[in-house]
């Protein structure tokens, strides 16, 4: 397994720290548009309008659960860097390469491996390709 030397450390922690933060934005500003957006299905006796308004709810709750996915990867990858493992294929145990780690530092397997995961779990399309 290739080691993360201790300034990959820190920078991949900074990295994992801001997307935390733009994560943490959007689920914030999703759940004050979806009270907007449940103000205008129960305000509004249109049926287009209310079917609109809860169409929006019901995206706007996809976008927060794959935010939340993200998130629980994001603590996942903290745990590996105080313990060793960061950089490590889940599936393999092969080295990540360091450039998808830096494009996508919460990333749990290798790209080879992401793919198998996306083509054989049926949920796997659900959250990102962590």
């Amino acid at each position: 397994m290739q080691k993360i030397n201790e300034p990959q450390e820190i920078n991949f922690l900074d990295m994992l720290a801001k997307r935390e933060q733009a994560l943490r934005d959007d689920i914030a500003r999703e759940l004050a548009l979806q009270e907007v957006h449940n103000q205008i299905a129960s305000d509004v006796p249109d049926p287009g309008d209310q079917s609109f308004a809860n169409l929006s709810v019901d995206l706007g709750n996809a976008a927060v659960a794959r935010d939340w996915i993200e998130l629980r990867a994001i603590e996942l990858a903290r745990k590996k860097i105080a313990n060793g493992t960061y950089g490590a294929c889940s599936h393999c145990g092969e080295p990540i390469p360091v450039e998808r780690l830096k494009a996508m530092p919460a990333a749990e397997r290798c790209a080879p491996c992401q793919a198998h995961y996306e083509h054989s779990h049926v949920d796997g399309l659900k959250g990102s390709t962590l």
